[in-house]
């Protein structure tokens, strides 16, 4: 998404040039212009943002806003700044007073890092006190950037963003109720749940008790379900990339062809060695880079390995150790030339067994 890229480039900026930035002013251009920029509106078409903006406050006059955004004429929202290093506090705002003297439906305050956005949700034309959308710019998440992509020019519309802000805010708030819960459980909230489990009296002593059991009880709660999730991501990966191998294996099978040579050299291996060994424990498995002879149709017992494809051959033995080294022959009689090699690695797998 072109939005969330420029938002982080923006973040990666705030990143490092904070420390330089030391008045309302700096912060304004440096921060807050950009943002409007990449919201799509013009910083430099002043029928479009307007700097120091103006109403009519009754008697009160000459008091203005930061900035506005002006569509067809009325502004669409109004933007208070601070100083990046300042706390965003809407006590004593402007916008709370030009909210309701202009037509705009969105106030904006914000330090450049952390924005919050207001409305009028509870009573007309009066501005919340709290605000239905607020992020950090330097964390944001994807559901937030979705939401300021609804303020862009393009996007702009008034009645899906309100109908929108009031799911935002009561869903904000209930979040911040839950978390209050869980780290200090109320005493209705306790009750709540002793009265489900619990046939006794409440007793302050009992109440107390189930003060702890109910907090301990939704943090494992929460605990598990993280895990469960993380589990469930991690099978999942696990099964993708196992169905992974096995598609590489599959197309490997597919791609090999066993020559007359491979098998006419594992004729003289089964030769040397069925003085020790059935025939059928000597399995015989070909790969794009070498035709293997395996005991008992075990990888991780090689009996030797062959590379007869390329421009010169070879053969691969393994030792005690089941290091593998590799010794060149001219031709696949010479394998004749290693028998004391193969027999005992054939000992070596069969003492293990004892």
């Amino acid at each position: 998404m072109e939005l969330q890229s420029q938002l982080k480039s923006l973040a990666d900026k705030i990143d490092l040039l904070k420390d330089k930035i030391e008045t309302e002013e700096s912060t304004k251009h440096a921060f807050i212009l950009p943002f409007i920029n990449i919201l799509g509106y013009d910083t430099f078409n002043p029928t479009e943002v307007v700097p120091e903006f103006t109403a009519d406050l009754g008697l009160k006059k000459g008091e203005k806003v930061d900035y506005a955004i002006i569509q067809n004429d009325e502004p669409i929202l109004i933007i208070e700044c601070k100083n990046w290093k300042e706390k965003l506090s809407i006590h004593g705002s402007q916008l709370f007073r030009y909210f309701h003297v202009t037509k705009t439906r969105f106030a904006l305050l914000t330090n450049g890092i952390h924005y919050q956005l207001f409305t009028d949700l509870e009573e007309k034309n009066k501005m919340d006190e709290k605000p239905f959308l607020e992020f950090d710019i330097t964390n944001l998440k994807d559901n937030v950037v979705s939401e300021i992509a609804k303020f862009h020019k393009s996007a702009f519309d008034v009645n899906k963003i309100v109908s929108n802000a009031s799911s935002l805010k009561y869903t904000k708030e209930i979040k911040k109720q839950i978390e209050d819960e869980l780290q200090n459980p109320s005493a209705e909230f306790v009750k709540l749940f002793a009265n489900k489990v619990y046939s006794g009296r409440l007793t302050e002593k009992v109440m107390e008790e189930f003060k702890e059991l109910v907090q301990k009880g939704f943090n494992q709660f929460i605990s598990e379900k993280i895990n469960d999730r993380l589990n469930a991501a991690l099978n999942k990966e696990a099964q993708k990339q196992k169905e992974e191998q096995i598609e590489v294996v599959v197309d490997e099978e597919n791609r090999v062809t066993t020559t007359e040579e491979e098998m006419e050299a594992y004729r003289i291996v089964v030769a040397i060695l069925r003085r020790k060994l059935h025939i059928n424990r000597i399995v015989h498995r070909d790969t794009l880079s070498y035709f293997g002879i395996l005991l008992d149709d075990n990888n991780r017992k090689p009996l030797c390995r062959l590379h007869l494809n390329g421009g010169k051959k070879y053969i691969s033995l393994f030792h005690d150790n089941k290091k593998e080294t590799k010794q060149p022959i001219e031709r696949i009689d010479d394998i004749y030339l290693f028998e004391k090699e193969l027999l005992e690695t054939v000992g070596v797998y069969e003492s293990e067994k004892n």
